[in-house]
């Protein structure tokens, strides 16, 4: 059977447990108080970073940097977020100091707790997302305001440097490998070309070059002869029609210088001829020499195209590079430095305690209540009829004897603290 079921009987039950939710307000807003002079303010400091875009179009200049930039600040974070990069803060600024039990790693694990960085996705451009981020929000949450601008703008500066350094290394790397690629297959170029020359000149093979030279020289040789057959034929006709009705000497003079040309046309085509069995019997080879010198010829036109496509991409490279080192490609800007924060992000310790209070004297109430509880008793005439259904005839006041003392709500109490 309860005993509170009115405002009065609620009233009447703080009447008589006054002390005990007394004692149980004061020791509860004791230890508040205690608790709350023992919790230390945190401040809260923000520092924002911006992605910006590139100067120069990708189009027209692209880096060599490639990966998404939400993949890139992760592996940054990942770098910053470190043991040895923690700890080297934390010597740095001198954190902790004020909890010297603290093992390094527990010191790690606080400053990793403390400190956030969190990434606004760009907008996207269709329905795929390729993971660009546009807003780097870096927040350090510290003891003091100076200490938790301090590491927020840390954090801050420590992330562009090592986005900096990270890009220009990458693009530093791949102009490296083109150029190193550039320079063997330069290498391999020349051992080519030596193996061919030597393979030419132990077979009295002659190269490509001095190949087609040599078809010039011998194509302009057989125009050369096809000229003296056709001068021959005219010389042949020039004797046939020579006029017989001159006079001898003169017939005989004529006759003679014609075939004096003649000759002369004849040595000169002995000559070529001789020149041109001789160019016919050097570009002469067997077969398998031929198939040697063509393989030979299509390894060294396929090196040649090889380096051809690597000295597009390490110019490719190098403009690449050139971006990054003069800071024109994807870089990071701070938008929003790190404020010095005004008021803590904790709670005061005045509504600490005040909060505290109230939940004392909440406890206070239940704990008066469960002794009402444990002590069901009838005190007056409405409580009796309520509960077993019966009206007193008459209710006698219970009269004490002995000395009187005032209560703190009125009303005599008994020698032994009980309420008439």
């Amino acid at each position: 059977m309860g005993p509170i079921y009115t405002p009065a009987d609620f009233i009447d039950m703080v009447r008589r447990r006054f002390w005990v939710i007394l004692a149980v307000l004061v020791i509860g807003s004791a230890v508040s108080v205690g608790y709350a002079l023992m919790q230390t303010h945190l401040y809260r400091s923000a520092e924002v970073i911006q992605i910006a875009r590139p100067k120069i179009a990708d189009d027209l200049a692209p880096s060599t940097v490639a990966g998404s930039s939400a993949r890139r600040l992760q592996l940054i974070q990942q770098q910053i977020m470190t043991r040895a990069t923690l700890l080297e803060i934390v010597d740095s600024y001198g954190l902790f100091q004020d909890q010297p039990d603290l093992t390094l790693t527990e010191k790690v694990i606080q400053l990793r707790e403390a400190v956030s960085i969190d990434g606004v996705a760009a907008a996207r451009e269709g329905f795929t997302d390729d993971g660009t981020i546009s807003v780097l929000t870096i927040t350090a949450t510290m003891p003091t305001p100076e200490l938790a601008q301090a590491i927020a703008s840390e954090f801050s500066q420590r992330t562009l440097r090592l986005s900096d350094q990270t890009r220009i290394e990458q693009a530093e790397a791949t102009l490296e490998f083109f150029a190193r690629q550039e320079q063997q297959m330069e290498e391999e170029i020349v051992a080519l070309e030596s193996r061919i020359a030597r393979f030419q000149a132990e077979n009295n093979l002659i190269s490509p070059s001095a190949l087609d030279s040599l078809m010039l020289e011998l194509a302009g040789i057989r125009d050369s002869l096809l000229e003296i057959e056709r001068q021959k034929i005219t010389l042949q006709r020039q004797i046939e029609g020579v006029d017989l009705t001159a006079r001898q000497e003169t017939i005989d003079r004529r006759i003679a210088d014609l075939r004096a040309q003649l000759e002369g046309l004849e040595e000169q085509r002995a000559l070529l001829e001789q020149r041109a069995n001789r160019l016919e019997a050097e570009m002469e080879t067997s077969p398998e020499l031929a198939r040697i010198q063509a393989e030979y010829d299509r390894q060294l036109e396929l090196l040649q195209t090889r380096l051809a496509e690597i000295v597009a991409r390490r110019s490719d490279a190098e403009v690449g590079f050139r971006l990054e080192s003069q800071q024109q490609a994807e870089r990071l800007l701070v938008i929003e430095p790190a404020a010095l924060p005004d008021y803590p992000v904790t709670t005061s310790r005045k509504r600490m305690a005040a909060i505290g209070a109230a939940i004392s004297l909440f406890l206070g109430l239940v704990v008066a209540f469960l002794l009402e509880l444990r002590h069901p008793v009838i005190r007056t005439a409405a409580q009796m009829k309520r509960e077993i259904g019966l009206a007193p005839v008459v209710s006698i006041p219970f009269l004490d004897t002995g000395r009187k003392r005032r209560r703190w709500f009125g009303g005599p109490r008994d020698s032994e603290g009980k309420q008439a």
